[in-house]
């Protein structure tokens, strides 16, 4: 059956790859790899619908989870590690499930990823319900274990969405929505560590920061709602915070500081003239949005304007509620 699979038909381009230099090599891998992109493009559409999908059920209490053999799963768990720091998210918010568990992250598990069983008992541990997202990775569209765990999520009512390289995909009849970049056969025959990992990890890229941003975790592009956890995170912080404060960067430290690290409040504060704890009030009622948040001062202001006031027609350090900054 596998001979069947574009992941597992030869290149022509690179039936000599044994005898290529390290620069024609180089120069091979590059031009496959740029195939990737257009592959990804085909699916654009697929990829929009499954981030309205995630965003919505975030939004409303429910998880994003990856399932996934070898490749696959290790790419699920690096999307999910990411978004805590990226997004200030939950840890328990998007989540990967690897076949064999943690150690296969590390080291191969022989034989966990033909079991159609095993991916329903790691589903369950994680009390997967019908609020939630499963997205099941695997490059061959059939790896026993991501099926097994897609027929569970769709038992218990879970969105499915299915990830493959190969257009005929068992994956297809278990999935609500398809995702197929189908990037033709690899430099080296079989290894889909390479194009369809790649595609695979771009596919990621665009679910998780598409829906982080439809939650409004970001004003235009600057990660506002980041885990500022080391040195490095905390200038990120600073920046953006004197970026849309206008304040110098010890001033921006300070603000930062005095907001417990959450750049959205300092910014909120700084710009509508509240408290830390004012702002969160604010940041709640646009459900987390930054720019609805610094818009609302704009109608407040809209009403100052036609002769009715805000609260107390102050915020509560003082400023007046028409005094921006």
């Amino acid at each position: 059956m596998l001979e069947h699979l574009t992941t597992e038909a030869r290149n022509p381009a690179s039936e000599h790859l044994d005898s290529l230099t390290p620069l024609e090599l180089v120069r091979l891998i590059n031009e496959e790899d740029a195939k990737c992109t257009e592959a990804v493009a085909d699916e654009a559409e697929h990829i929009a619908k499954a981030i309205e999908v995630i965003a919505h059920r975030l939004s409303h209490g429910g998880r994003l989870i990856y399932i996934g053999a070898g490749t696959s799963g290790r790419l699920g768990l690096l999307d999910a590690a990411e978004c805590p720091p990226t997004f200030r998210s939950d840890p328990s918010q998007v989540v990967g499930i690897i076949a064999g568990g943690p150690s296969a992250m590390l080291k191969a598990v022989e034989g966990a990823e033909d079991s159609t069983t095993l991916a329903a008992e790691d589903l369950q541990k994680l009390n997967l319900s019908n609020s939630d997202v499963l997205v099941g990775i695997a490059t061959s569209g059939r790896t026993p274990y991501v099926i097994g765990g897609m027929d569970y999520a769709r038992s218990v009512g879970a969105y499915t969405v299915g990830l493959a390289c190969n257009r005929e995909s068992l994956l297809k009849s278990r999935a609500d929505i398809s995702i197929i970049p189908v990037v033709g056969p690899e430099v080296l025959s079989g290894s889909t560590r390479m194009k369809a990992g790649t595609a695979t990890k771009m596919v990621l890229n665009m679910l998780t920061t598409g829906a982080m941003v439809q939650m409004g975790k970001t004003y235009g592009n600057l990660m506002v709602d980041m885990n500022a956890s080391n040195v490095k995170l905390l200038e990120r912080a600073k920046r953006i915070v004197s970026a849309l404060t206008e304040l110098a960067s010890e001033e921006a430290a300070t603000l930062l500081e005095a907001c417990k690290g959450e750049v959205k409040t300092a910014i909120t504060s700084h710009r509508l003239g509240v408290t830390a704890e004012e702002a969160r009030v604010i940041l709640h009622a646009t459900n987390g949005h930054l720019r609805a948040a610094l818009e609302s001062m704009g109608r407040l202001n809209g009403h100052a304007a036609n002769g009715h006031s805000t609260v107390n027609g102050h915020g509560s350090n003082g400023h007046s509620s028409n005094g921006s900054h």
